[in-house]
């Protein structure tokens, strides 16, 4: 019983430090002028469903939850935030080349039509963003739309 105790103690102490260690949660100011959604003049039925399933992980207007301010869970998701940014971020749309553009819609649509994003874990903490059948579909083919035009 006291190694269990001891054991106890010494993780309460070190989640207790963790808590310490600072997490640039600090988004990029956005320019509106290439924000994906004005770029586009996209209807308000899809600039709201991006709005509830991709911007927090795909543009610098990420909302944190107030899970994310503890330790070690902070990590992992600013860690997941930055990778999202990585492969797509729609709040910095117009300063990307146009293959590059062509590239993140065409794997954008891919993702949709897999039901790899929104991620599982996402979804699970905020259901709003789980998006239907029918959702996805209007998203695929609003993208696609633009694959198709050129005009990306």
């Amino acid at each position: 019983m006291k190694t269990f105790l001891n054991i106890l103690y010494w993780f309460l102490i070190v989640f207790a430090l963790i808590q310490f260690i600072p997490i640039n949660r600090t988004n990029k100011p956005v320019d509106s002028k290439v924000d994906f959604v004005n770029v586009y003049q996209t209807p308000a039925k899809i600039e709201k469903l991006l709005k509830i399933a991709c911007y927090d992980c795909h543009s610098n207007e990420t909302v944190y939850p107030k899970y994310a301010y503890v330790a070690p869970i902070s990590w992992s998701i600013k860690n997941h935030i930055n990778k999202g940014k990585g492969y797509l971020n729609f709040s910095e749309w117009g300063t990307f080349n146009r293959d590059l553009k062509k590239s993140m819609l065409d794997k954008t649509v891919n993702s949709l039509q897999v039901y790899s994003m929104p991620m599982p874990g996402y979804i699970a903490q905020h259901p709003e963003a789980n998006l239907s059948k029918a959702e996805r579909i209007l998203l695929t083919k609003y993208f696609e739309d633009i694959v198709k035009t050129g005009n990306y």
